[in-house]
């Protein structure tokens, strides 16, 4: 009898268990689980095409639910109704609106329920129905159908404006032939246009230097102090890496072209300091160091430095000069210039017309430097 007993207790353990299951699982559904839950309609007049039992139901983006039933109208078969239930905490008025909204291209449709203004008044239910919300008349208007309707307007514009394209495709198959046809010259005009507007492929440009001065003649001493040559003022047309070969216009020379290898101003200022490193004066700089005193600065400024075309053709260089102590003050000041015959036939005959303006001028700035500092 035991035995028996204690089956009977077992069973009806078990059909408990299972029965409160149940009852647990109906909650859930019908009394709105942890939170209390409010019911309300949205009427479609359409297809819902993808919404289901389950869908969830936003507010302004929230989920606040989930649809709970889809029901349709037996006497009227366009009408689709969606049951859903939402927190009742949700702020849903009279004038709320209800959509469909696609979380993506692929993901399924939701309901959509949009806020009306604060002071609404909260919406009525009808009877024992739940409320019938407002549902929005673009609601049922879907991606397919929006794109169906812009491929129907593209068609349309198409069909309204068939000569005028039939005309542009004839235009651009003429252009096409005439292109063909005369494909040997594209490349030509091309080019020209490139050379014209500053493009294409910049020709070799030979480069020519200026050498320092070698021999110098009246030197009568060789300072103690330190000597720095900043790098030159310039005027004009100087300060940059073109040779300057000059009309009497003074337009640049197209029949001339060469270059320096840097800026003339730092071609000069690097080939003067050895200058006076060939003089045996082996305490000069082209930049100061830190921390390092200097007892003299050689502040030069370049006026010109090119060659003039013209019935006799020259090299001049000119430039002024000013030793300058470590205190600020002027110890000397001198205004060198140099005037030497030029031959213009090629590069190498104007480089060596430079050098030797060059030579002659920057010989007198290295004695004179010397002797005043």
């Amino acid at each position: 009898m035991e035995i028996r007993a204690r089956y009977t207790l077992i069973g009806l353990f078990t059909l408990a268990t299972v029965v409160a299951a149940f009852a647990f699982v109906y909650w859930l559904n019908h009394a709105g689980g942890l939170t209390q839950q409010a019911r309300y309609r949205a009427q479609f007049d359409g297809s819902v095409s993808g919404l289901l039992k389950g869908s969830a139901v936003l507010f302004n983006g929230i989920r606040v639910g989930e649809v709970v039933a889809l029901e349709l109208d037996t006497a009227n078969p366009k009408v689709v109704t969606a049951v859903m239930s939402v927190d009742r905490d949700t702020p849903v008025r009279s004038d709320t609106k209800v959509g469909i909204e696609f979380q993506g291209l692929t993901s399924s449709p939701v309901l959509s329920l949009m806020g009306g203004v604060p002071n609404a008044a909260p919406i009525a239910a009808s009877g024992s129905e739940p409320p019938l919300l407002t549902v929005d008349p673009n609601a049922t208007h879907s991606i397919t159908d929006s794109a169906r309707g812009l491929l129907r307007r593209i068609d349309d514009v198409i069909a309204e404006n068939r000569e005028p394209l039939k005309t542009l495709i004839a235009n651009i198959d003429t252009f096409s032939a005439a292109l063909a046809k005369n494909s040997d010259k594209v490349d030509g005009i091309l080019s020209g246009l490139e050379r014209l507007t500053g493009g294409g492929k910049k020709a070799n440009v030979p480069v020519i230097d200026i050498l320092p001065v070698q021999k110098f003649n009246g030197i009568t001493k060789i300072p103690e102090g330190q000597l720095v040559v900043p790098e030159p003022d310039v005027v004009g047309s100087v300060f940059n890496d073109q040779v300057a070969v000059i009309t009497p216009s003074g337009e640049r020379s197209p029949a001339f072209d060469g270059k320096w290898p840097d800026t003339l101003s730092r071609v000069f200022q690097s080939r003067v300091v050895q200058s006076f490193e060939n003089a045996g004066y082996l305490k000069v700089m082209g930049r100061q160091p830190d921390a390092l005193k200097v007892d003299y600065q050689l502040v030069i400024d370049l006026r010109s430095f090119q060659v003039i075309v013209s019935d006799h053709p020259t090299a001049e260089i000119a430039f002024s000069a000013k030793i300058v102590g470590d205190g600020g003050q002027i110890l000397g000041a001198k205004l060198f210039t140099a005037s030497v015959p030029a031959t213009i036939t090629d590069q190498a005959s104007v480089a060596a017309a430079l050098n030797t303006a060059f030579d002659k001028v920057i010989g007198e700035l290295v004695v004179w430097t010397l002797n005043t500092a």
